[in-house]
């Protein structure tokens, strides 16, 4: 190779490099696409306390919550690409949203991935009036009271899942829409929505209480917190592959060096046994800090499945 052609690739290569080397300068920006106090706000804001420690840099939460997660988006999207602004976010804007409204201010499929932070493992609770605990009992009091019973869930893979197992198991049950975390606790509790399938971060202090059973999980295990719950599978003889999670992006164009760099310094701190068991595994979250190669072929198969689970339920973009 001639001399002025490797010093071009040498001097490409150490443009690619220099961003990372120097990274990061200054405070990092985290645009939180879901409410203050909700479950990613919370994580992220223990994550970027050890982020901090780990960069030597400041991490600064701002939360744009609101318009099914696409004002968070949308922002991130056109935040410059320089490292200095992330975006925690569930899958809604990076699968579901482009087959869900029939205009987005955003291209999910241009954000850069950094990595996918955790699964959040969920569970199908009913009210303890009901004095059920198995998926073949709450189908035998919704035919011995039919038109009475109620169920809520927060995302469109869940209500689809949940309209599926109505069919196979013979339930009657309708559903009511979601109005958020702490108005489905108080509806279970109350009897006014019997049934419904949420985090089990948000439950646990009530099935923990008696007020609330779990009749089964939606991860591939039983979760470690409720070891004498089902899984889906095991309850049903059949997986539930759509499961829900929030993941951190970079705006489209930032260099891949940081996201690198960035994924690193998650995966370290997510891989410690003491922070796992603290701030995931106690809180119902399954660990990933996927690296964002992984976490780029999880999104195109996630997609895939978004569309057939949009397809299924038979629902127009709006």
């Amino acid at each position: 190779m001639k001399a002025p052609a490797l010093a071009l690739l040498l001097l490409a290569a150490l443009s690619q490099s220099a961003p990372a080397q120097d990274y990061p300068s200054r405070p990092i920006r985290v645009i939180a696409t879901a409410s203050a106090g909700g479950t990613s706000d919370i994580f992220m804001r223990v994550l970027g306390e050890e982020l901090r420690k780990s960069l030597g840099q400041p991490i600064v939460i701002e939360n744009r919550p609101g318009g099914a997660f696409n004002i968070g988006a949308r922002a991130c999207a056109e935040a410059p690409p320089d490292g200095y602004t992330i975006c925690i976010m569930p899958g809604d804007p990076l699968a579901y949203n482009r087959l869900l409204f029939k205009t987005l201010a955003y291209d999910p499929e241009k954000f850069e991935p950094v990595t996918q932070l955790f699964m959040i493992g969920h569970m199908l609770v009913v009210s303890a009036s009901l004095k059920v605990k198995t998926l073949a009992e709450l189908a035998a009091y919704s035919r011995a009271k039919p038109g009475t019973l109620a169920y809520s869930t927060a995302s469109v893979p869940m209500g689809v899942f949940l309209e599926r197992l109505k069919k196979e198991h013979g339930i009657d049950m309708v559903r009511v829409p979601f109005r958020g975390g702490g108005d489905a606790v108080n509806a279970l509790l109350s009897g006014a929505t019997p049934v419904g399938l949420y985090g089990i971060a948000n439950l646990r202090s009530q099935v923990d209480a008696g007020l609330i059973a779990g009749v089964m999980v939606d991860g591939e295990a039983r979760s470690p917190l409720f070891p004498n719950i089902p899984t889906i599978r095991e309850a049903t003889g059949k997986s539930f592959d759509s499961r829900s999670y929030f993941a951190l992006v970079a705006p489209p164009g930032t260099p891949k060096p940081i996201t690198a760099k960035l994924q690193a310094a998650i995966a370290r701190i997510v891989t410690n046994p003491e922070f796992r068991r603290r701030h995931l595994i106690e809180r119902g979250l399954d660990p990933v800090a996927s690296t964002p190669e992984a976490f780029a072929r999880f999104l195109r198969d996630d997609r895939l499945h978004a569309a057939q689970i949009v397809k299924e339920a038979g629902l127009q973009p709006q």
